[in-house]
This record gives structure tokens, sequence and C-alpha cells, in this order.
């Protein structure tokens, strides 16, 4: 099963010609999330041949518009396709009836209904979990409450070695037991060994998403050692002042963070629109830590 995030914006709040604003869409084991959806996000999908009907989970990391801006299109869109599945929408507490009222006043009906999980900006907890992952939702320092999030996989359980089980004439009732990596005892009291009859699956993944916020240690308990963390860079170091004043981080900031939490790539989006490019911040950053890329509209990274 897959794990792979696409760049739909990575821009901060202006957008220019080569960046749109922030949007990131995630598949992990075909469950289909979008974090984040800025002006635009939806032409940014169809260009990107994703099928918006299977996103049913939708983050809002906070209330500036550069975040959701695109949020009310993209619903009314689903609806013209002809959507009749719910979907959850996760953000901050005010993002309802800021949704309803526009699809309200505007006479809008849509034919599938939307449920929304508010987040507080302040907490950190699990908001959604199945059998294959979970998505936990953790704080960051901005102007406004504004929220980071992580997709974890969850372990899946052991691999039978079916050549090997099969040649024992154990129970089937031993498979259940090894592939939770568990010893099973047959009738006559022997012991047989997990690890005699499984092999270990691949190890589960994670995704780190930090949106708008300033240089702020707390945030590393909870990205601590993923496979790949999306740091917000708006600013070099030429800039820190404003970085700072503005509550946002500067490539060397987000570099240092990834550093001390210890994940293994990191990338930077969230641009502001002075750059002309990304070749500063990646100078910067990778100073402090490797591997390390600058985002642009159209990446996709698989875990």
């Amino acid at each position: 099963m897959s794990f792979e995030v696409t760049i739909l914006g990575s821009g901060a709040a202006l957008p220019t010609l080569q960046r749109n604003p922030t949007s990131q869409y995630v598949i992990c084991n075909d469950r289909h999330i979008l974090i984040d959806c800025g002006e635009g996000t939806q032409i940014q999908i169809r260009k990107m041949g994703i099928k918006l009907q299977r996103i049913n989970h939708i983050l809002i990391s906070h209330l500036h518009g550069d975040h959701f801006f695109g949020l009310v299109g993209l619903l009314s869109s689903m609806h013209l396709l002809g959507r009749d599945s719910g979907l959850t929408i996760y953000g901050p507490e005010e993002l309802e009836a800021i949704v309803r009222s526009q699809l309200e006043i505007g006479g809008a009906r849509l034919n599938f209904d939307i449920a929304f999980e508010k987040l507080n900006g302040r907490d950190s907890r699990c908001i959604f979990e199945d059998n294959l992952l979970e998505i936990h939702v953790f704080p960051l320092t901005h102007r406004i409450p504004t929220n980071g999030f992580v997709i974890r996989e969850k372990q899946k359980e052991r691999n039978l070695i079916g050549e090997v089980f099969r040649a024992s004439g154990l129970s089937l009732m031993a498979i259940p037991k090894f592939r939770k990596g568990e010893d099973y005892i047959d009738e006559a009291g022997v012991t047989h060994e997990a690890s005699q009859y499984t092999y270990a699956p691949k190890r589960a993944k994670a995704y780190a998403y930090c949106s708008d916020t300033a240089y702020e240690e707390s945030i590393i308990p909870h990205i601590a050692g993923v496979d790949l963390l999306y740091h917000e860079a708006t600013f070099t170091e030429k800039y820190v002042d404003r970085a700072k004043a503005t509550y946002h981080s500067t490539a060397r900031e987000a570099a240092t963070i990834a550093s001390k939490a210890e994940v293994k790539r990191l990338i930077l989006g969230h641009l502001s629109a002075r750059f002309e490019s990304g070749a500063e911040h990646a100078r910067e950053a990778g100073e402090i830590f490797q591997p390390v890329q600058v985002v642009e509209d159209g990446d996709i990274f698989t875990l």
C-alpha cells in the first residue's frame, strides 16, 4: 500500500505564478486526506489528476485565508460532480460557522453530509483512527491558534511463511498468534516461536506537517523520528526579524527542529512571495540538516 504526499501549493499568503497557497494531498493506505485548502486548491487537484471525490478527510491547520479560502469552492465542486458520500473536516472551532454561512448565503445545498471535528489549537491528541492509520494533532505557535498534524501508519502484523507453516502441521489456530508475534503452544505442550513461521512486516511510517509557526521546540516530541517532515520556512535568515514579528520560521530554524527531532527527511514550503526561488532556503537549511528539499507545486514524495 502506498504513502505519498503531493504538494498542491507551496507558497505563503500572496500567490505567485509559480506557487499557489498552501495545500497538500496525502494518500496513505487508500485513505485520501487533504491538508489545508488555500485559494485555487481544486484547480491544482485537477491539474495533477487527483480524483477529488476520493478525499474523505480534510485537515485545516488555522484560519488564515491562505490555508482555507479554497474550501467552500472545493465543497461546491464536489456537490456539482454528484458526491453523495460524507466527509469530515477537522479544523478550528469557528470553521463550521464560516463554511455553513457561506453555503447558506449563496443558496447552496450540498447532497452530502459534512461532519466537523473542532480543534482548539491547544490540545495534542488522536483525531482519527482506523485499522490502518492514525491522525494526530498538536499545537503550533502562530498569531492565531494553529495546529500541526502527524499521519501515522499502524504497524502491520507479521507475514506468515506459508510453506513453513504448512509443513509444520500446526493448527490454523496458531496463525493469529504468529501474526501478532506471539508464540504458540501445541497440544503436546511444545512451544513454537513466531519467528520460525513469520517474518517482520515493513516498518510503519509517519508524516508530520508543521504549518505556520514560530520556532518552537515543544513540537519536537510530537514529530520525533518521522520519515518525512514538512516545516514552513517562510523566510531566510536575512529576514529573521520579520519571521519573529509574524510568528513564522526561517529555513535555518526549520532545519534545527528537524535535526533535534531526528527526522529522516525534511521538506520546506510556505515561501514568501519575495523569493524567486528556494535556493537560499535550501542552502541555509542544508548547513544544519540533510537531506532537505524546498518543495515546488506538483512535487510528490513517497514514504
